[in-house]
């Protein structure tokens, strides 16, 4: 028996096929055309929506967007080779009506239209929320590192310049003595370089000191503790367990399909200080006065917890359980355990943590009591608060045996927030995460992560820059979204509720 066998490349045929016959009426890409066709994308930002009555035509911004997403659905996120996948895949053909952008044409488009990728985003969760792909109930927040476009060795920090420059002076402290030993020593001059080439080595030593010590100036001007030189944005943190030079990106995901609701690209090192920021705009895309957001321990920030309650969300933080004080007039989400409390006049034992009150730079402890500022001590991150008088009388444990007594340390990422202390009546919540909640955590806000760093192949960056890094997560993360839409709904319905 003979082999299956294809038809002759050189044979004519009398009804050619069109480019619609190869691809199926469940292929993503028609839903795709069919979602991007239904955008007003002059209302959402985009450059060249509206067409020009002058000048070379330019690409329509629909066709070009509809390349980008089926590029991020498809493992295809540079430039060059999308340019390639226009003239030999026939999906993209058909989507593209077998235009063929260069690659200086496609990567521009991404880099002019940073905002207007988010609100694309923006646009397709609202969709996926009129479709009932989200709970609106849960929300897990949890953040991850992206690797910049930025070597370590073009990431500078304190210790690294001082380091830098100590090394130069001694190398110029060598390349002098080797002088001082040719003019003693005339055989030693044999030996050495010559006094002219020792000059320019020297020379340019000093220029590379002076450029190091014009870094250190910068950052101490800027107050940053890093500067990055490729991409300024960038930072070195802690990625898979080694240091590198990334982003720290933070996403909201909804617990009923492991969709992304919102999310935030930043340059922090930690986590502090996210969650509220993270929280409050799921609850205002989902259009709910409350919801519950659990996340790990690294968003364990006093602060920042009591800005979520003064918001109707109820935080879950692992290993978390103490008291917390807010203003009275806040309206408490059902489930917390509370006591109104007068700010200068109470007593009991209660362990916990303390609110800081920038507009009057004081720190309220869990027993309602307010603290001063002190000193900030050497060698330490934090400051120091304290009341004696009233500390003196209170059996709460919350003090430090290694600093004064009555002492408190607070860390600097608890200065963040502003609370209404008008009459410093607060009210004393005890804070515990619920464990069958936060064991959630992991199994929806680590699956997206996880699908866009493996099988989407996108964790590393291709551009620089907060705008262009935000533009680059908003096509990744609608890449995502889409691709769980189709894999939940099908393309049926999602055309249906399209058109």
């Amino acid at each position: 028996m003979g082999y299956i066998t294809g038809i002759d490349r050189n044979q004519a045929v009398l009804f050619p096929d069109t480019l619609d016959d190869y691809i199926s009426e469940e292929n993503p890409v028609r839903i795709l055309d069919a979602y991007v066709n239904s955008l007003e994308l002059s209302e959402l930002g985009f450059t060249k929506a509206t067409r020009s009555d002058t000048g070379r035509p330019s690409y329509s911004p629909y066709e070009m967007l509809k390349l980008y997403i089926y590029g991020y659905m498809n493992r295809i996120r540079s430039s060059r080779r999308l340019e390639a996948e226009t003239k030999r895949n026939v999906e993209v053909m058909w989507l593209m009506e077998k235009l063929s952008p260069d690659h200086k044409t496609i990567a521009r488009f991404r880099k002019e239209n940073s905002s207007a990728l988010k609100n694309v985003f923006r646009d397709f969760v609202k969709l996926c929320i009129e479709l009932g792909l989200y709970g609106k109930e849960l929300v897990a927040i949890d953040g991850s590192k992206f690797k910049a476009v930025n070597s370590k060795d073009n990431n500078y920090n304190d210790k690294k310049i001082k380091e830098r420059i100590a090394r130069i002076n001694t190398k110029i402290d060598e390349y002098m003595q080797q002088i001082d030993e040719a003019d003693t020593d005339e055989n030693a001059a044999e030996k050495v370089k010559s006094p002219e080439e020792i000059k320019a080595i020297i020379s340019e030593l000093i220029s590379r000191k002076e450029l190091y010590q014009s870094y250190a100036d910068e950052m101490k001007q800027s107050g940053e503790t890093q500067k990055s030189l490729t991409d300024p944005d960038s930072r070195r943190m802690m990625a898979n367990g080694k240091l590198d030079i990334c982003y720290n990106v933070q996403a909201s995901v909804d617990s009923k399909n492991k969709m992304i609701v919102t999310f935030d690209v930043g340059n922090n090192v930690q986590d502090f200080n996210q969650l509220s920021p993270m929280a409050s705009e799921s609850a205002k895309i989902f259009d709910v006065d409350n919801i519950t957001a659990t996340v790990d321990k690294g968003y364990d920030s006093a602060s920042d917890i009591a800005a979520c309650i003064m918001q109707g969300i109820k935080p879950h933080v692992a290993d978390t359980d103490y008291d917390i004080c807010i203003p009275v007039e806040i309206q408490i989400p059902e489930g917390f355990i509370e006591k109104e409390i007068e700010a200068e006049n109470i007593t009991g034992h209660i362990d916990g943590r303390c609110v800081y009150l920038p507009n009057r730079n004081v720190a309220v402890c869990p027993m309602g009591k307010i603290l001063y500022p002190s000193t900030y001590k050497k060698n330490h991150s934090a400051a120091l608060f304290r009341n004696g008088r009233a500390c003196s009388s209170c059996q709460c444990k919350c003090t430090k045996e290694q600093y004064k007594q009555f002492e408190i340390r607070m860390p600097k990422s608890e200065f963040t927030k502003d609370y209404d202390d008008k009459d410093l009546r607060l009210k004393q919540i005890h804070i515990k995460a619920d464990k069958e909640i936060v064991k959630q955590r992991k199994s929806i806000a680590e699956h997206p992560f996880g699908t866009i760093k493996r099988a989407m192949d996108a964790g590393y960056l291709l551009t620089k820059g907060f705008g262009n890094v935000m533009g680059e997560f908003s096509l990744t993360f609608l890449a995502y979204n889409f691709k769980r839409a189709i894999s939940i709904l099908g393309a049926k319905r999602i055309i249906e509720a399209i058109i």
